[in-house]
């Protein structure tokens, strides 16, 4: 439990920033018992529906934290795209790649939650995990020594953690503080609008799109918010514009850009600018403090992949600082969040660019599911000759059914699992780890398979010979099931 002081208050883990990032971090600490705190510079919630996209990959994430069927309830599936031109209908535009669902993946397309409420979501449900936030706290001081990291904040108390977590944004208030230099680009000069709007005159089941014309200078679209009353509004501007974020001028943009009037936009509720960049973080280790979601990395918004690389950065760093603080791991298991996740959002920013310049399609890429580790120091392959499309050491856990067993209810929770497929041998028993034996399934082949927390293959193998010295690394040998 934390401990209140003359000098504040001391905490495990102190997560700076209560988004999608430090919201899902939260929840997966507390259901390792790790004595965490959120602290937030805003008196609330972030109110816009910016990351509205839920890619399947994240889906997983959201299903492992008990917050599935909410977002599920919430959401709905993105609409087909409709060219307008002079007040007319004059196309349908296909946004994704088709996908169906299959028996290893289970959640094949993305699924549209305003950001708003994905954050009411996942705030509830650390809540109700026994997490906590601090609002209206502003990190202006983060010193660091052997021992832990004290914030300080332009009001109240500071706060002292063996741990801290940046999840404050593109303008990171705690990587300015380390000196984390980022590297990065414009993605495109022309200034975006994005507005969250009550609108009349348009149905809901498309997304309305409105190309440029000379006299405007970039495009207008209009998307049906799933879940609510509203629409998420966005405009492109010729460079060097100021852009009017007022009602009247969010208006302005509508009636100058489509067929609608002025007075078709009974409300705008929330209303902000950007300019597409992309920008990735030099480190994202400083000592005891790590970066996370934008803090770490800054996407252009198309391909939604910025909430959801950030939400997998909270899934890869939760359960190893579990495992650290509860004294089963070595400290430098905290090495690999650097070594697996700056590459993945390299990765990812390079495709979000490519989507937004129209290179690349939002398809099989965009849903994140074939994003792995092959290459970390937590994947050990033993086995040898295995054919080209052979699940390995490093790559996501399939999902599936066999006899009766759903494999994603097996992982669910804070535990690694291991499994015995087709083997004439069960599973050896490890603390901390559940095990169970499965009949052949094909996406799996046959061996003993250790998948992570995060649902990542960590070990493969064909006996249990080699993988002791594995455990010991991943603090499994004093550890105990969950």
């Amino acid at each position: 439990m934390d401990t209140d002081t003359d000098s504040g208050t001391t905490v495990d883990v102190l997560v700076v920033g209560a988004g999608p990032t430090g919201l899902a971090l939260g929840i997966d600490l507390a259901r390792r018992g790790v004595d965490a705190l959120i602290v937030e510079r805003a008196d609330g919630l972030f109110p816009g529906s910016r990351g509205k996209g839920i890619q399947p990959r994240t889906m997983e994430v959201f299903d492992d934290l008990g917050v599935l069927d909410a977002i599920r309830a919430a959401g709905g599936d993105y609409p087909v795209g409709m060219i307008w031109q002079d007040g007319r209908r004059v196309g349908e535009h296909v946004m994704f790649d088709p996908a169906g669902a299959t028996e290893d993946s289970p959640y094949s397309a993305p699924w549209m939650v305003p950001q708003w409420r994905t954050q009411e979501i996942l705030f509830a449900r650390l809540e109700e995990a026994g997490g906590r936030v601090a609002f209206g706290r502003e990190v202006v001081g983060v010193a660091q020594d052997e021992a832990g990291v004290t914030v300080e904040f332009a009001s109240g108390a500071p706060v002292r953690a063996r741990y801290a977590v940046a999840a404050d944004g593109g303008r990171s208030a705690v990587r300015r503080a380390l000196g984390i230099p980022m590297t990065g680009e414009t993605v495109d000069p022309s200034p975006m609008l994005v507005a969250d709007v009550r609108i009349t005159g348009l149905d809901r089941d498309n997304w309305h799109v409105f190309p440029p014309r000379e006299d405007t200078g970039g495009f207008l679209a209009i998307c049906p918010l799933a879940g609510t009353e509203d629409f998420q509004l966005t405009a492109q501007f010729p460079e060097g514009t100021t852009v009017d974020l007022s009602p009247d001028g969010v208006r302005r943009t509508v009636a100058e850009r489509s067929h609608l009037p002025a007075e078709a936009v009974t409300e705008v509720r929330w209303a902000s600018d950007f300019r597409p960049r992309t920008a990735l973080a030099d480190r994202f280790r400083a000592g005891r403090v790590f970066l996370a979601g934008d803090a770490a990395h800054v996407h252009s918004p198309a391909g939604g992949q910025g909430l959801n690389t950030s939400v997998q950065d909270a899934y890869n760093l939760g359960w190893k600082l579990g495992a650290v603080l509860g004294g089963d791991a070595p400290e430098s298991l905290l090495d690999t969040y650097e070594e697996e996740r700056l590459p993945v959002a390299a990765d990812m920013l390079g495709l979000s660019t490519r989507v937004h310049r129209g290179e690349v399609r939002r398809g099989e890429a965009t849903r994140q599911l074939g994003l792995g580790y092959r290459g970390s120091s937590l994947a050990v392959e033993t086995r040898a000759d295995l054919p080209e499309k052979a699940l390995r050491a490093g790559d996501r856990a399939p999902d599936g059914t066999v006899a009766g067993v759903r494999l994603f209810d097996l992982f669910r929770g804070a535990h690694w699992t291991l499994l015995a497929v087709g083997t004439a041998d069960g599973p050896p028993s490890l603390p901390g780890v559940r095990t169970a034996r499965i009949a052949p399934y094909d996406r799996y082949g046959s061996g003993l398979f250790l998948v992570r927390p995060d649902g990542y293959v960590g070990w493969a193998g064909t006996g249990a010979r080699d993988l002791s010295r594995y455990t010991d690394r991943v603090g499994l040998t004093a550890g105990r099931e969950r």
